[in-house]
């Protein structure tokens, strides 16, 4: 066997383990048994979002939940947000106002404000989504806050993106699905290395034992996956997956407003722990490489012919971890759609993954 045929299977087989061990996250149960849900502060940090906040604020104080409070953190806002939440605080004992006038010149904004946010919290639990996220059921803050054990401080939660028609909107979604895909599996298993700010719970006394976002305060993004790289760890973390756990986001509407969020998140990954970089970054050259070299070779040497059964297996199994993983996650997604975008996305990766490593400050709102 000559040695790129060994190279080709060596590529396939990687792609194929973690594809496997993906699967078995999913089908790994949590032992624990659920307990009463625990008081909590809702925290949403907004920068002129009045209209998103009108609509998401009802969804918010109509959870069903025995004890919770809502805190809108009012970033240096130039609409309508700061005279409706007046109003809005001033009928509602459970919503709650903070305003950020001034912030401190080397702090990225919405760190700051969800600093401040945290601060004024009254609640041990904490439960983080963003204003243009809904949650899918009044039963998100119950089911995020309803502790597993002694030990938990951090429950990772998924947030998907709306359908709507169109490719960008297909393969945004999918995209979406991949991440927690390996966020929620490689958790599960004892290995937890980010969460989603739009869906997650952690406690007060974790944010302040660990001095919050000191570390990464100038970082563009950070403050969630950032943040729990750093304190997540198999006995601290826990999952929560279903259709009554999530919490829906309205996607990008064009490719360079898509492409600009996804390199300020993977530039972000950049200061992960080595070893999570290593695993990450393993899974994603090894399906990069499956286009752009293994298949190539198939097409072009005759030799190589009996590789494309592993690619196959290989296509089997991915098909069979959508559907699994969107069925456990609660969501629906086109599942034969898989094949076409398992082709776009090393293309999306090298454009997005390759400027990330070199770019050295995102823009986002300050």
């Amino acid at each position: 066997m000559s040695s790129i045929a060994i190279i080709c299977i060596l590529i396939l087989s990687i792609q194929i383990v973690y594809i496997l061990l993906f699967l078995l996250g999913f089908a790994k149960d949590e032992k624990d048994t659920e307990q009463p849900s625990h008081p909590v502060s809702i925290i949403v940090c907004a920068h002129d979002e009045e209209q998103n906040l009108r609509e998401l604020i009802p969804l918010l104080l109509a959870q069903d939940h025995s004890e919770f409070e809502v805190i809108i953190v009012e970033d240096r806002c130039n609409d309508g947000t700061y005279d409706f939440l007046r109003e809005m605080a001033a009928v509602h004992k459970q919503l709650k106002m903070v305003r950020v006038v001034h912030k401190p010149d080397h702090i990225n904004g919405k760190k700051f404000g969800l600093t401040l946010g945290i601060k004024a919290a009254k609640y041990e639990w904490l439960l983080f989504t963003d204003a243009d996220c809904r949650p899918v059921s009044n039963q998100w803050a119950k089911r995020m806050t309803s502790q597993y054990n002694e030990n938990t401080q951090i429950v990772l939660g998924f947030s998907p993106y709306t359908k709507k028609p169109g490719w960008l909107n297909t393969f945004i979604r999918f995209e979406s699905v991949v991440t927690g895909i390996q966020m929620i599996s490689l958790a599960k298993l004892g290995m937890p290395y980010m969460a989603v700010g739009r869906n997650l719970a952690y406690t007060k006394s974790l944010f302040l034992d660990h001095k919050g976002f000191n570390n990464y305060l100038a970082v563009t993004g950070g403050d969630d996956d950032l943040f729990v790289n750093g304190v997540a760890s198999k006995k601290n973390t826990k999952v929560r997956v279903g259709s009554e756990v999530l919490t829906v986001s309205r996607p990008k509407e064009s490719w360079r407003e898509f492409l600009h969020q996804k390199l300020r998140h993977l530039s972000v990954g950049k200061k992960y722990k080595g070893a999570d970089k290593i695993i990450l970054g393993l899974f994603s050259l090894t399906w990069i490489l499956t286009w752009f070299f293994v298949v190539p070779l198939m097409a072009f040497t005759t030799s190589l012919y009996g590789i494309g059964v592993l690619f196959i297996i290989r296509w089997i199994l991915q098909i069979i971890l959508i559907h699994k993983a969107t069925g456990k996650l609660g969501m629906g997604f086109e599942v034969w759609k898989t094949p076409i975008l398992d082709f776009i996305f090393p293309f999306y990766y090298l454009v997005t993954g390759l400027r990330a490593l070199v770019v050295k400050r995102i823009q986002w709102k300050n």
